[in-house]
């Protein structure tokens, strides 16, 4: 017998786990489903020094922490992709997974964003073999050597600073003449001795021996040189993709992949709700996925109990 939910909450990290405390501690019967480990990009960063709360926390500690209140209230976690979400009836959503499936009232997804690859040859050939999206996962691998960190937003830069504490060299290639990440982080990079700039300047090749990374060969966008950068890793950090793929049917997204919701955190579909980075918004942060969560739960409540009146309302007649 298929297992019913109050809702199914799509992702587990701080946004999806905020969204399980919510809807949990209204005593909703509820289920999160990740394909990974929850924490979602939490696990990727070395340090938090925006997060209420934390002068500054590792990423995977503040994810524990956070997985540890949602689990308190009783929600339930299952490992699991998600395929398909379809309508069982007009109040039921049945969504499918590749491991079960699983009805329920409402759905928030949560799924969040992956990284962008740089699309660039050798990329694929060396992932994993010196390309990375994870300083903190990585970052040992290359105590003592030099390493390379494409991209100029905040990830990159606070990546490289951290990378710096570990590689004998971190050199920042930037396509543009100055930096988007913000000023902190920035003077933070700017005053470290190990890391150098390389601006105007994009990845065109990433070179290797056939087993591991060597370099990168670049050129300056401006002037139209090019040159070539030693490195033992490759570190990017170029932008972010909606993981929104099993979604598309619902006609929920624009044409980015990015779902659209309101101020509640609604989307077109009724009973579906979306929250933190998957979301079409301006400013993807952890407090402003748990912010969009907290909504979402309440939301999400408020429409459960709605179904559970209707249903009541249709089996007493």
């Amino acid at each position: 017998m298929t297992q019913h939910y109050d809702t199914i909450i799509i992702g587990a990290g701080p946004a999806g786990m905020t969204a399980a405390t919510y809807t949990a501690r209204a005593n909703m019967a509820v289920l999160m489903i990740d394909r990974g480990i929850y924490g979602g990009q939490m696990n990727n960063t070395a340090e938090i020094e925006n997060y209420p709360g934390f002068e500054s926390i590792q990423g995977p500690e503040l994810a524990e922490k956070m997985y540890g209140s949602t689990t308190k209230f009783g929600a339930e976690y299952a490992f699991g992709a998600v395929e398909h979400i379809v309508a069982e009836d007009e109040q039921t959503w049945r969504v499918i997974t590749d491991m079960d499936e699983y009805t329920t009232n409402s759905v928030i997804l949560a799924t969040g964003a992956a990284y962008k690859k740089l699309g660039t040859p050798g990329e694929d050939d060396y992932t994993g073999r010196g390309v990375s999206y994870c300083a903190i996962c990585d970052g040992a691998f290359f105590r003592g050597e030099h390493v390379v960190v494409v991209g100029g937003g905040d990830s990159a830069i606070e990546e490289a600073t951290y990378l710096a504490g570990l590689a004998d060299k971190v050199t920042i290639v930037h396509r543009r003449d100055k930096l988007r990440a913000q000023q902190i982080i920035q003077d933070r990079a700017f005053s470290n001795e190990k890391i150098d700039f390389v601006w105007n300047s994009e990845v065109q090749e990433i070179l290797g021996d056939g087993n591991k990374v060597t370099g990168v060969k670049i050129v300056n966008n401006q002037t139209g040189a090019e040159s070539q950068i030693d490195a033992a890793g490759i570190f990017i950090y170029v932008g972010l993709l909606p993981v929104s793929e099993p979604f598309a049917d619902l006609h929920v997204t624009n044409e980015q992949g990015w779902v659209i919701t309101n101020e509640r955190m609604e989307t077109a579909q009724p009973g579906i709700f979306a929250v933190g980075d998957l979301r079409e918004k301006e400013l993807r942060q952890i407090t402003t996925a748990v912010g969009d969560a907290a909504i979402a739960g309440q939301n999400a409540f408020s429409y459960s109990e709605n179904v559970k009146m209707a249903k009541q309302n249709i089996t007493a007649k």
